[in-house]
């Protein structure tokens, strides 16, 4: 064989064992979780190093609490709100992606649409004064699998290994255990994670004791939750709220 293919080869079998030695730690750190509580995530951990790196006061709020002491309002708002079909699906939700897509695709176009005067004038730098916003149509397992396990990096390799670790949590955890561990460590401020810290921080009161309003508001938080922190009581979040009120008597609750 030719010396330069016999390296060829040699890089991509390392590479293929590399790979699939990163799997068994992921899927090893997934098994763990059946019984055991993630001690931080990923995404807490580089939380931390940005306040550090800012020279920001570290204020930090968390408590684990177990799914029972979560008030179904809120475990039915947030479903509401961030993934309908959670107990339906097996991670993935491809009308949700495929909707998402096409949400994303007119935001672009209407951003286009709005440069090309600029254009035509001979701006330089013909760009829309505000970038598309787009949207996701992650479920909560796979905010799960990226928040916990992975970086926040935006490529394709890491999104194929989100799809990856997503169906991993599928079939290792329960729905139950899935959504207890998002909700204990999902952000809802800046150094605020989990509901018991959110139900502390915005109600002054505890997680288990939510009701159907103030779950709603909580909610409507999670895609944005640095944003709305600033103004949890605003016209938008009230009448967000009341949308996902709306929804919430037909989520059903994993079992």
């Amino acid at each position: 064989m030719n010396p330069a293919w016999r390296q060829v080869l040699r890089f991509a079998g390392l590479l293929a064992l590399s790979v699939l030695a990163l799997q068994i730690v992921f899927i090893g750190r997934i098994a763990l979780m059946v019984g055991l509580d993630p001690q931080s995530t990923t995404f807490q951990r580089s939380e931390m190093w940005r306040l550090v790196a800012q020279h920001r006061p570290l204020q930090w709020a968390q408590q684990w609490v177990n799914l029972p002491q979560i008030s179904p309002n809120l475990q039915r708002a947030v479903i509401a709100s961030e993934d309908a079909a959670f107990v339906e699906h097996v991670g993935i939700d491809w009308e949700a992606l495929e909707r998402a897509w096409e949400r994303n695709q007119r935001a672009e176009a209407r951003a286009a649409a709005q440069a090309r005067p600029a254009a035509r004038a001979g701006a330089a730098a013909a760009k829309p004064r505000h970038p598309p916003k787009l949207v996701g149509g992650s479920t909560i397992t796979q905010q799960l699998a990226k928040n916990v396990l992975l970086s926040g990096e935006r490529n394709a390799v890491r999104k194929a290994q989100e799809l990856v670790l997503t169906l991993a949590l599928e079939v290792l955890l329960s729905k139950r255990r899935i959504l207890e561990i998002y909700l204990n460590n999902v952000e809802w401020g800046e150094g605020l994670f989990g509901a018991q810290a959110a139900a502390k921080y915005y109600f002054r009161t505890d997680a288990a004791r939510l009701g159907p309003e103030a779950a709603a508001r909580l909610a409507v938080m999670l895609p944005a939750p640095k944003l709305f922190e600033k103004a949890p009581g605003s016209s938008y979040v009230a009448d967000r709220a009341a949308v996902i009120l709306a929804r919430m008597g037909a989520v059903e609750l994993p079992r």
